[in-house]
């Protein structure tokens, strides 16, 4: 079944639009990854870069654990998913991995993230964050999240594209 993207309002509240719009980036990258097998969504982009759609969605499963649940939650003992010793990069190594591993994963972290950011009273929340020395407010999270994922949904359609030739946005 295709992933569908939700509609984005273009008339709401700043923290509703904030949401929506990472909903549909979320879904977006889902989508790239629809109808691939395994091995399509291991097939890296041209040498030397290692980059996969599979890679890109283990990053973000990292990517919102750091954010939503280590930053704003303030879980910073929890470990990365895919690194004990704090490798970001592990994520992106996907030779070995599974659609159903990563996705779960990531759906895991999303479903998690969702649950944080409802349950705080306002964007105005703010913490520190001891991994970048500030203090970072839920605002801030936010937006930054639509923007990794808008930046990696870039690397998405060249990804996808070099696959089986699919394009779109």
């Amino acid at each position: 079944m295709p992933t569908e993207r939700p509609e984005i309002p273009t008339v709401g509240g700043e923290r509703e639009l904030l949401r929506a719009h990472l909903e549909y980036h979320r879904a977006t990258l889902a989508w790239k990854c629809d109808g691939l097998s395994d091995a399509d969504l291991r097939k890296q982009s041209m040498p030397p870069s290692t980059l996969s759609l599979l890679g890109l969605v283990r990053h973000m499963a990292e990517v919102e654990r750091a954010w939503f649940r280590r930053t704003i939650n303030g879980e910073t003992e929890l470990p990365l998913v895919w690194s004990d010793e704090g490798d970001f990069q592990v994520a992106y190594d996907a030779r070995e991995s599974t659609r159903s591993e990563a996705f779960a994963a990531w759906q895991a972290e999303v479903e998690h993230a969702r649950r944080i950011e409802a349950a705080a009273g306002s964007l105005d929340l703010v913490v520190h964050s001891p991994r970048w020395g500030a203090d970072v407010s839920l605002r801030a999270v936010m937006l930054h999240m639509i923007h990794e994922y808008a930046r990696h949904n870039g690397h998405a359609d060249f990804l996808r594209e070099g696959v089986d030739g699919v394009t779109g946005a």
